[in-house]
């Protein structure tokens, strides 16, 4: 029987309630079935993401995998369609899925990723590169960004008229109209979704592949903001916040070859978006208490710089 890490079970059934409870109770069962289904045994410690179980595996025949299986929820539901398309391009190999159960049997890749890397520089450019590869034309059937921008619009509004915070009109127009200039129109690109340098993962087949994508269709540099929200903790450790976060997005856009205004507009809108859920929801991080306070401070702060101006290039 497999053992679900505490640490999961814990956060699941606080984020998802009796729901979340009855999904735990069912997941070894679950694990067990499609294990024997995919002519796989365990192969190691039971791991786990925000959302998901991976459990290392072995078939008796063929290369070592991962079985991940998912809290079943609409935003995680176009994963296999994504690693479908790119079929190993830049991200890890599906080798089966199971969508009624949210399971998905993937290429074994490391456990060592990319936001383990001293050097922002790398960081950045590995992600860009990445950014560039998964940037294939979409299938059908995935989410468009462009149908949440109406969304976006009403959610930016809501908050910055009902919400205590700090951040300047100027801040909160610009975002809203990066929403009308850049999020209505955008290309059927296969967009990733959740580009962070923890699911980017050191390999042995290429030296760094993708994995957890959320399978949007959109534009390609909607994911610069991703990346530079989960540097929050690497960036606040800089002697200057604007040189580290300006030299990530020249880093970045020259690999990923997207055009930096763009990736700026984008990465300012997603910060705008991170000030104003922190102060209603929390970060995973950071619930409350004073690094709550700290990281949507920095939210704040990395609106305002990324509102400016682009400066010439570092």
């Amino acid at each position: 029987m497999t053992e679900i890490p505490e640490a999961f079970s814990r956060s699941t059934v606080e984020r998802e309630g009796e729901p979340g409870a009855a999904w735990l109770a069912r997941l070894p069962r679950i694990v067990g079935e499609l294990l024997d289904r995919w002519g796989c045994v365990p192969d190691g410690a039971v791991m786990h993401g925000g959302v998901g179980v991976v459990v290392p595996a072995r078939r008796r025949s063929g290369p070592a995998s991962v079985l991940k299986v998912s809290f079943p929820h609409p935003g995680n539901a176009h994963e296999p369609d994504a690693f479908v398309t790119w079929a190993g391009r830049g991200a890890v190999l599906l080798h089966e899925r199971d969508d009624d159960r949210f399971a998905m049997l993937l290429e074994r890749v490391r456990a060592s990723p990319l936001a383990e890397s001293g050097d922002d520089d790398e960081v950045a450019a590995v992600a860009g590169r990445i950014n560039r590869r998964l940037a294939v034309p979409a299938p059908p059937g995935l989410p468009r960004l462009r149908d949440r921008a109406g969304s976006w619009e009403r959610q930016l509004r809501e908050d910055s008229r009902e919400s205590v915070h700090t951040l300047p009109r100027r801040v909160v127009d610009a975002a809203i109209a990066t929403v009308r200039d850049l999020g209505r129109e955008q290309p059927d690109t296969l967009v990733h979704g959740d580009l962070h340098a923890r699911n980017i993962l050191r390999a042995d087949r290429e030296p760094w592949l993708a994995v957890d994508p959320k399978g949007y269709a959109g534009d390609p540099a909607y994911d610069c903001g991703t990346l530079l929200k989960s540097r929050a903790l690497s960036l606040l450790e800089a002697p200057d916040l604007r040189t580290a976060v300006h030299r990530t997005l020249d880093v970045f856009t020259e690999a990923a070859e997207i055009e930096r205004e763009r990736a700026r507009r984008w990465s300012q809108l997603h910060a705008v978006q991170a000030a104003f859920w922190g102060r209603r929801h929390g970060f995973r991080i950071a619930r409350s208490g004073p690094r709550l306070d700290r990281l949507t401070e920095f939210a704040d702060h990395l609106a305002c710089l990324l509102t400016e101006e682009s400066p010439k290039r570092l």
